[in-house]
């Protein structure tokens, strides 16, 4: 196909994803906004969906597909020289050349299956009407905590002016990779998103939100609403602009009892797939809740493609509790990249074995850890491309 030069009113030429993608450029309506993003369309001439994309669908593959959560980040030297001269993570979070740069750095040094946006879940909540900072002791803090109705009336629907760098930086991924991996985009859930809204930034007790289950039951339903309408929007934004999977972090689903979870997490998260489903039927859809051991099925039975597993729960449990027409992610431990060549390869192969030959995306079980050795995640990439399902089947 014959490339097309598209100028934006940023000055980023759009030659090279025409050129490498077969995208054709359309204008996309946005509420609240005139952010203009290029939406993939097929690849011409029978290309091949990335080994990723073919594995979360359950297509026959060789091997796992090999990508790692947090694989962007303080454990590669190449972060930390960029870090220094830019030391605040809004901005290299929020600036769509420092976006591109940071999210190829492992694809640079490894080449892994799934190349994910660098980004933060609370990235979308200014679109939204929430305003926040990232301290780098404290972590996130929100302005004006979420705690009545008429603060949750305020917040409006998804101005994706406010994240128009999002857009820009998915599909200038894209054109890098070059369909030899899959680009990831992901979002927090609604209830992982509302712990911060409504506890004013991190916590490790819950103690506010948890209470609003029972004294507050209308606002928090409206709230999580709310988010999960964002979300869904934010999502479709994403495969837009060129993200051909996207995660959902549930992160702090796993902090309720699974009866709660079913009526705080579950039916939003649900509400978010459906929705995407419908306009978006093949694109792959990971959702991901850390410390879910006991929500598997639930988790499963969301509609997602792939359900992450963490490391806390064995991958042959998992796998049998897991609906056979859903595909597994994960789950080796992150600790294991500290350990020797041959703890990591057992570790791995274990993994592959467990998952059962097909319908998994090879992963930690949580993210890359900071001061994890560089040689240890080569390790493990190397390795996943190396064992196929044959060569674990002989063990």
């Amino acid at each position: 196909m014959t490339g097309k030069t598209i100028l934006r009113s940023d000055g980023i030429c759009r030659s090279a994803v025409l050129r490498h993608l077969a995208f054709k450029p359309i204008a996309v309506g946005m509420s609240r906004a005139t952010a203009v993003v290029v939406k993939a369309q097929p690849a011409a001439g029978g290309m091949q969906d990335p080994l990723m994309v073919r594995a979360a669908r359950g297509e026959k593959v060789e091997r796992a597909p090999c990508w790692m959560m947090r694989q962007a980040g303080r454990y590669q030297k190449s972060y930390r020289e960029l870090a220094k001269k830019h030391p605040s993570f809004r901005e290299r979070s929020e600036t769509t050349e420092l976006i591109v740069e940071i999210s190829l750095q492992p694809w640079n040094s490894f080449r892994p299956d799934g190349v994910i946006l660098f980004s933060d879940i609370l990235t979308p909540l200014p679109g939204i009407g929430v305003n926040f900072d990232i301290d780098d002791n404290k972590g996130p803090i929100i302005d004006t905590p979420i705690r009545s109705l008429e603060q949750v009336k305020q917040l409006h629907e998804m101005d994706f002016g406010k994240v128009d760098f999002v857009g820009r930086a998915l599909t200038q991924l894209r054109a890098e990779v070059n369909n030899q991996a899959a680009v990831l985009g992901f979002v927090g859930s609604p209830w992982t998103l509302a712990t911060y809204l409504i506890e004013g930034g991190s916590t490790s007790l819950y103690k506010t939100i948890k209470t609003m289950c029972f004294s507050a039951p209308d606002v928090l339903d409206a709230l999580l609403t709310k988010l999960a309408d964002a979300m869904a929007a934010y999502i479709k934004y994403q495969i837009r602009a060129g993200a051909q999977c996207v995660q959902i972090f549930d992160s702090w689903g796993g902090q309720l009892p699974p009866r709660e979870w079913e009526k705080w997490s579950g039916p939003y998260l649900k509400r978010i797939i459906a929705s995407v489903k419908a306009e978006y039927p093949t694109v792959p859809l990971t959702l991901y809740a850390n410390g879910s051991g006991g929500l598997l099925e639930r988790l499963a039975a969301t509609g997602a493609d792939v359900v992450g597993v963490d490391w806390t729960t064995d991958m042959s449990d998992a796998r049998r509790r897991i609906d056979s027409n859903v595909s597994v992610q994960g789950n080796v431990d992150p600790a294991i990249l500290f350990a020797s060549k041959d703890a990591i390869e057992d570790a791995v192969r274990d993994c592959l074995r467990k998952a059962g030959g097909n319908r998994h995306i090879l992963n930690l079980g949580h993210g890359v850890l900071v001061g994890t050795p560089e040689e240890g995640v080569a390790h493990m990439f190397d390795l996943s491309k190396r064992l196929t399902y044959a060569d674990v089947a002989q063990i």
